[in-house]
This record gives structure tokens, C-alpha cells and sequence, in this order.
């Protein structure tokens, strides 16, 4: 049997239709896209077990899929491949076809971990694309690998000068520097304090700053002092 054929009937025993019904309500903008309802451990498993295959690249071939969950498993196969290259190769084919958050926020390639200086220059790239989910790909790869002990200031100015009003952006953008302050409080902090941000995405990183148990509560009552009112 083809690898389609196997994915289908693999859908077919995990589907939820309940399951189904509620990912389409928080998902939105991905009209079209069919919902089946297999749930992420399950796609998980599942590309784990297919990344094995030798008729894998029938499948990771066949863009754009025609369903949600085959994009979550198409970002999940992806996600196991050990080989930097062709990870990067298959990560950039992938791309221009993530129409949605979970999708962009659940692809996270395990051997990106590796090589962060080989990943860097993709990152650029990716923030000067003129699709939304590929630049909030490129900052979420920032936050995950090149915040601790891997901060440069560099990394958050490239962050701050974007400049979008996509809201799947911004709120990523928001999200990133929240976590920047949790893990890099002082060389971040004053991004907050210059107002270096859009106010939407200012008040925003205090709000999620604030709701963060990384974040002492006097770092927090100073966050919200510096809250742009009106905004």
C-alpha cells in the first residue's frame, strides 16, 4: 500500500470528530482546510513511525495538503529528521505552506538545537519573507535557541525592528520578548523602557511579562509602571 494510504487509514482509527470541531473554532484562518481531529501525541507517534519510511518523501512532496492534521504531521516528520541539511532543505519547502498558528508553533526541528550558528542566517532570511507565519517561525526559532546563554543584543533588534500589523506577528513578537525578560531580564529591559515597540506590542509583552512565574514580582510591578496608557 501507498504511504497515503497507510496516513488515511491511520486517520481514519484516531479521528475525533468533537476533537475536529473545536481545533476549526481556535484555529482560525484556514478556510478550506479540512479538520479530522487526530490529536498531537497521536500525530506525534505516528511521524515518528512514517520519518522511517522509505516512501516518506511521497508524502512531504505532496504540498499543499488538504488537511490541517496532514500539515501537523507533515511539521512533526520534519521535525525528527537528524540531518541538518536535508532538515533545513524540507524546513524551507515547508514554509510557504503553513497557514496558521499551531502549525508554525508546533514545527520545531530537533537538530536546529545542534547548529545554531548554521541556523542564524536562515533566521535573517526568514524575517524579511513577506509571509506571516514564516516570519513567526523565524522569531519563534529565536526565542527557543538564541535566548540564556545564547542572547546577543542583535537577536532582540532584530525582533524589535519588525515592523507588521499582522496580529499572529505581533503577538509572537510580544511572546518573544516576555520570555526575552524571563530569561535576559537587564539587557532586555530596556526595549521596555525606550519604548523600542509598537505600543499594542509593548503592552502586550507587560501583560505576558506579568503573567509569567519566571518573573519576580518586583520585576513585574516595574513592568507595569511602564505601561503605555491609551494604547
Amino acid at each position: 500500500m501507498s504511504i497515503f494510504t497507510d496516513i488515511e487509514a491511520a486517520f481514519i482509527g484516531l479521528r475525533d470528530e468533537k476533537y475536529a470541531s473545536f481545533q476549526q473554532k481556535l484555529i482560525p484562518g484556514t478556510e478550506g482546510k479540512r479538520f479530522i481531529g487526530v490529536r498531537t501525541p497521536d500525530l506525534r507517534k505516528l511521524a515518528k513511525e512514517l520519518s522511517k519510511r522509505p516512501d516518506i518523501n511521497d508524502f512531504l512532496a505532496s504540498l499543499p495538503h488538504s488537511s490541517f492534521d496532514e500539515d501537523q504531521l507533515h511539521a512533526f516528520i520534519v521535525s525528527e529528521e537528524k540531518d541538518l541539511e536535508k532538515c533545513m532543505a524540507m524546513t524551507e519547502a515547508f514554509l510557504p505552506y503553513i497557514d496558521n498558528w499551531a502549525t508554525c508553533d508546533q514545527f520545531s526541528p530537533k537538530i536546529f538545537s545542534k547548529h545554531p550558528d548554521e541556523l542564524l542566517p536562515h533566521i535573517r532570511c526568514w524575517l524579511s519573507s513577506e509571509r506571516t507565519y514564516t516570519v513567526r517561525f523565524a522569531v519563534g526559532m529565536l526565542m527557543k535557541h538564541f535566548l540564556g546563554e545564547r542572547f546577543r543584543r542583535e537577536y532582540a533588534d532584530m525582533v524589535a525592528d519588525i515592523s507588521s500589523d499582522e496580529y499572529y506577528i505581533k503577538m509572537m513578537n510580544a511572546w518573544y520578548f516576555a520570555t526575552a525578560l524571563a530569561k535576559n531580564y537587564d539587557d532586555v529591559l530596556p526595549y521596555i523602557e525606550q519604548k523600542r515597540l509598537d505600543s499594542w506590542t509593548h503592552n502586550k509583552t507587560i501583560q505576558k511579562a506579568a503573567e509569567s512565574f519566571r518573573i519576580t514580582d518586583g520585576q513585574k510591578q516595574y513592568l507595569r509602571t511602564l505601561k503605555i496608557k491609551g494604547a
